[in-house]
Formats: structure tokens, sequence, C-alpha cells
């Protein structure tokens, strides 16, 4: 048991130290809404993940047959990731989240669930996310039980969510010392660095679909 301990902490510090669009995406919420933001966003992450590594270690079939709609699941995602990139860049009004009299401004429930559909899309929508969970429930399950993926997998899912939430907490911190012009600045970084992995995909998408 130890083992698959060790290989859930591997996993976990992977997945975390990974960068992709999550992460900048994490950063920005959390710089842009604080820290009700930062975790609305990265809760949606958190059940897209789980649901995937539920689905990829008893419905194999099932994930086996998306992988096979993968250019369109790809198409889907790098779409999704331009308009939003575009978004930021060109049509985000940015604030501070703070009303006139300096206080930090109430951020509603429909807030909360517009942001965290955005995670739960983003993630799901990734097909580097869906190759990485399939891909090693797939390596994993001819040579560990269940019991010992549930452990891997728990560990890897627990190491991730730490990861982020010390990214909202140092975002956080930043973001009183924040001024207008320095948070329109870094949304306009986000969203342009969501603009070039929608891109990327997009020409993988292609490139795959050439050959």
């Amino acid at each position: 048991m130890l083992e698959a301990v060790l290989k859930g902490l591997a996993l976990g510090f992977v997945l975390a130290l990974s960068v992709g669009p999550i992460i900048f995406t994490i950063i920005k919420q959390s710089l842009n809404n604080g820290h009700k933001g930062g975790f609305s966003f990265v809760a949606g992450v958190w059940v897209s993940d789980i649901i995937l590594v539920v689905l990829s270690n008893t419905l194999t079939a099932l994930v086996s047959g998306l992988l096979e709609h993968t250019r369109t699941i790809a198409f889907g995602g790098s779409v999704f990731l331009v308009a939003m990139g575009v978004y930021f860049v060109f049509f985000k009004k940015v604030s501070l989240g703070r009303d006139a009299e300096g206080n930090e401004a109430r951020f509603r429930k429909r807030d909360m669930a517009r942001v965290f559909a955005s995670g739960f899309i983003i993630n799901t929508l990734n097909p580097g996310v869906i190759f990485f969970w399939l891909g090693n429930a797939t390596v994993l399950s001819t040579t560990h039980t269940l019991q010992e993926r549930i452990v891997i997998f728990s560990v890897c899912l627990l190491v991730n969510m730490a990861a982020d939430v010390g990214k909202i907490m140092m975002a956080g911190k930043l973001r009183n010392k924040l001024t207008l012009k320095t948070l329109s600045v870094i949304n306009k970084i986000s969203g342009t660095i969501l603009i070039g992995f929608g891109i990327a995909l997009l020409w993988g998408v292609i490139f795959y679909h050439k050959k």
C-alpha cells in the first residue's frame, strides 16, 4: 500500500506542476474575484477530475469511446479557450472587486455558479486531461488492484487540490497590492495565454486530421 501512496504522490506532483490553461485561469480568477472566485473555479475543475477518474477506472469502454471523438472534443475545447481569451483581452471590464467605499464587493451565488461552470468545462474539454486519467488508469489496471488504484488516484487528487489551494492563497495575498492598471494587464496576459493554448490545440487537431 505504501507503493500505491508513493505513486499517487508522484502523479499528483506531475499534475500539479503541469503548465496549462487551468493554472493561469485559477490565478486570474483569484486576482479578480478573491478566494471565492478562485475556489469556485477549482471546485469545477475538481468535480470534472473526479468524474473523469471514476469513469476511467470503472467505465473504460465508455471513456475509450470518447477518445474516438478526440478531434471533436479538442476542437470544442480550442474554440472555447480562444473565445474566453478574446473576451478577456478585448471585452472584459476589470475591477478590483470593491465597492465605492473600498469594501470587497459581494461575490454572488450566480457568479460562483458561472465561474464553477467555466472551470468544469475548461477541464472536461481538455483532451490532455482525458488522456492523463485514462492512460494512467489503463496502465495501472494491469498491475494494481482496484483498492490500490483507489489509493493512488485519491492521493493524486488530494495533492493536486492542495496545490490549487496554495495557488489561490498566494494570488489572494497579491490581490490587495494590485492597481486597476496592473489587473488589466494581468487579464490581457491571461487571455493571450488562453488564446495561445486554444490555437495550439486547434493546430494539433488539424495536424492529426491530416494524418
